[in-house]
Order: structure tokens, then C-alpha cells, then sequence
């Protein structure tokens, strides 16, 4: 039997594993659905723990990490929350937890490197980020030597850096623009020969991967929560929780009902938030003023089959529009009474907890998950010499022959002619 298939959830026809989009147009995303229909951890390191759930047929063993699911005590006392759980992602040496990146996208980016391994991909990897997508990506290139071309907004260049002492296998070339500029471009670069799109939310291993959060959650507490807390930019990683808490359902040892996803968005740039409240929460100087810009993706794939929309109808979903100073006041306690730093993303999920909390969508007695997507990037800077990844070159995303510029740049990298 074959350890997985991929589905369209519209047309429901079996497609080619690495597809990512339906071959008879319909306007959904491909779901995968795995033989094993029970999850039993496996004994590999890092997110490979979760291999029988992940849409690959080996695994990258070096630098993986995988998320590390704790009981809160200190930021739980602050709000008698008496069942909250901490999905850390990120580095915490006391705790075990061991992502170089100190983000959630190494979820993403190992299962997605590894069924490129599979492919024997010698293409060139594109990736747009706005910035801690394109430090996975490049961590993971580093270790398989897979070429990458990373495409981020010059204001999120400052996020690159490495543990690596070298990167030869990737160029990066910032973009005057925001991160759906970045995103626009390196689409068109990835249509052309010599070049492989990896596909952001419709790649079922960067779905999956990040559904290895809640696979560690209800493996740790020995049952699904009655909520689940995410700051999303795209609302990728609340589809992938969505998607693995069905799985956890049908898996039938740890409940049958589904969680409450609980989705935070930064204002004034609130795309997600906008849509599912009524409120106009997008400024035009979007992304500007944001406290992280990483959480601003001016098309998200809320109505598409299978996206954000019927995540949040599939689960009675919420959606919050935090500020920055909710998301400041929320990341200083948050550090205080748990003992790690953490990202300004996992501040607007925190601040997005104590909104819920003050609202009363959530009672102290429920059992709570809240996602920190990055964490530990000061602590891991004390312990380990990190220096920045250089761009290649930058480009305007209103120069109409941007795109030949990062073709000839990519060509003078990489060495080769395209």
C-alpha cells in the first residue's frame, strides 16, 4: 500500500504526489491522505518523529528540529489559565528544543527539501519570503547543497542570518517592494526553465509539516485542545492545523472535536482579520508601521477550497486584530514569566490569547494550545556566532526588466546560463 496519496478536495481525483494544484482546474487545494491512519511516533530526530504523517519516503537527519510541547506555569498563573500548553518553536537548550532558525518554518522547508531530494532536483529553488521562510529554506539548502534563489523585500533582508560559516549554495536578491511583490516575481522566475517553484501554500509537505505543531501538542497532552492560538501572515499554519487536528479526530484515541482555531493578525495591516470581521483593517502604507511585517500577505488563500475561509467555518474560528503596543505589552510578560525571548509574530498570538481571555471566548478550565512560532533568537545568539546572509544584488519590483536583472544575477551566482 502506498504510505500516501494527494487529493483534490474539489474534484476528489487522485493527483501526482508532488503536484500543486489541480490538473482539471478546479480552483482548491490538493489534501494529502495518509494509509497509517493512527499516528505512532517514529524513533528519528526532529520533526521526522511524525514521518508516518509527513508526504515523504526519507528524511534529512541534520539540523532538524521539531517542535516542543510544554504546560505553562508562569504566563498561565498571570490569567488562572489552568490547562495552557506551549508549542515552542524555536531554540531553548533547557528545553530541548533545537531550531537553528529559531522558527517554525524549518517545519516547512525539511519535508519540502526532501521530496525535492526524491525528484533528484537539480533546478533551481525559488523562494519568496519576508523573511524567516527564506532562513529555513537557506539553512536547509545549506545542509543539501540544493541551489536556492531567494527573493524577499529589501526592509526584511535584515532577517537573513545563519549559524552556517558559508551559504555557496544561495543567492538572494532583495526586492524594493512588499512581500507580495517578492512573491510576484519569483513566481514568474519559477515558470522558467532551470528553475522550481516550491509552491507556499499549496505544497501539501509545507501544509504538513506545519502540522507537525499540533501532532506534537495532542501527543504531549494525550488529547486535542478545545483551542488552538496561531499569529498567521498567509493562514497557512492554521489550514495545517485544521488539517492534522481531522487526521487526529479520525485517528479516534484523542477526541472528536475539533479545536477552535483562534487566528491573530497585526494592525493596521489585517488582511485575514478585514475579511472575516467586516472592518476595514488594511492601510494603504501597508506593511508599514507593523510590529511584524513578517504577518502582512496581501492575498491570502482564504477562499479557496480548503483555505482560511472553511478553516474557520470548519472549526467556529476567530479572528483578532492586535496592535502594536497589545503585541508589545504581551511579548515583555510573555518573556518575564516564561524565561525565553521570543519572535514579534508569537507576540501577536499571545496578545491574540489575551484577547480571547478578555472576551470570554475562552473559560480557565479549557485546554489551550498556544503556537510560539519562533523563539530563543536572542538566547541562541548568546550561545552560537551567527552572521547575516549578503544580498546578491536588489531590484525594483516597478522595474518592468526586474525580472531579466534577477535572471542575470542568478546566472553570474550560481554559474551557469539560463
Amino acid at each position: 500500500m502506498e504510505k500516501y496519496v494527494v487529493r483534490c478536495l474539489d474534484c476528489g481525483e487522485i493527483h501526482d504526489p508532488h503536484s500543486l494544484n489541480c490538473k482539471n482546474g478546479d480552483d482548491a487545494l490538493l489534501r494529502t491522505n495518509y494509509s497509517r491512519k493512527q499516528l505512532h511516533p517514529s524513533e528519528l530526530p526532529g520533526i521526522w518523529r511524525y514521518y508516518d504523517w509527513l508526504p515523504v519516503n526519507g528524511v534529512i537527519e541534520e539540523g532538524s528540529g521539531r517542535t516542543i510541547t510544554y504546560k505553562s506555569e508562569g504566563f498561565a498563573s498571570e490569567y488562572g489559565l489552568e490547562d495552557l500548553w506551549i508549542a515552542f518553536n524555536g531554540y531553548w537548550p533547557e528545553k530541548d528544543a533545537g531550531m537553528m532558525t529559531c522558527t517554525f518554518k524549518d517545519l516547512e522547508s525539511f519535508p519540502t527539501m526532501q521530496r525535492l531530494k526524491e525528484l533528484n532536483e537539480e533546478r533551481i529553488m525559488v523562494v519568496a519570503s519576508a523573511g524567516n521562510t527564506a532562513r529555513a529554506f537557506s539553512h536547509v539548502c545549506t545542509i543539501t547543497g540544493q541551489p536556492l534563489l531567494l527573493v524577499v523585500p529589501k526592509e526584511s533582508a535584515h532577517r537573513l542570518w545563519t549559524t552556517h560559516n558559508d551559504n555557496p549554495s544561495v543567492c538572494l536578491v532583495t526586492v524594493e517592494g512588499d512581500y507580495f511583490d517578492a512573491i510576484s516575481l519569483a513566481g514568474k522566475i519559477a515558470s522558467r526553465e532551470g528553475f522550481v517553484n516550491e509552491g507556499g501554500a499549496k505544497n501539501v509537505a509545507r501544509r504538513d509539516g506545519m502540522a507537525t505543531v499540533m501532532l506534537d501538542a495532542v501527543l504531549t497532552m494525550n488529547s486535542l485542545p478545545d483551542h488552538y492560538f496561531q499569529a498567521v501572515g498567509s493562514g497557512t499554519g492554521g489550514i495545517s492545523a485544521w488539517e492534522a487536528s481531522m487526521r487526529l479526530v479520525d485517528d479516534g484515541r484523542f477526541g472528536s472535536k475539533l479545536p477552535v482555531l483562534h487566528l491573530g493578525q497585526n494592525l493596521p495591516c489585517a488582511p485575514l482579520y478585514s475579511i472575516r470581521s467586516g472592518n476595514d483593517a488594511v492601510a494603504e502604507s501597508c506593511p508599514e508601521n507593523m510590529y511584524d511585517d513578517v504577518l502582512f500577505n496581501r492575498k491570502p488563500p482564504y477562499v479557496i477550497k480548503g483555505g482560511v475561509k472553511d478553516a474557520l467555518d470548519a472549526t467556529g474560528g476567530e479572528m483578532y486584530g492586535v496592535s502594536n503596543d497589545e503585541a508589545s505589552n504581551s511579548q515583555s510578560l510573555f518573556e518575564k514569566t516564561e524565561g525565553i525571548d521570543i519572535n514579534p509574530a508569537a507576540a501577536v498570538a499571545v496578545a491574540s490569547l489575551v484577547q480571547a481571555i478578555e472576551k470570554g471566548n475562552v473559560c480557565t478550565e479549557d485546554k489551550i494550545v498556544l503556537n510560539i512560532t519562533g523563539g530563543g533568537q536572542k538566547r541562541l545568539m548568546q550561545d552560537h556566532p551567527v552572521r547575516p546572509i549578503d544580498p546578491s544584488a536588489g531590484v525594483s519590483a516597478r522595474d518592468p526588466n526586474a525580472e531579466d536583472e534577477i535572471l542575470n544575477i542568478v546566472e553570474q551566482f550560481f554559474g551557469v546560463r539560463l
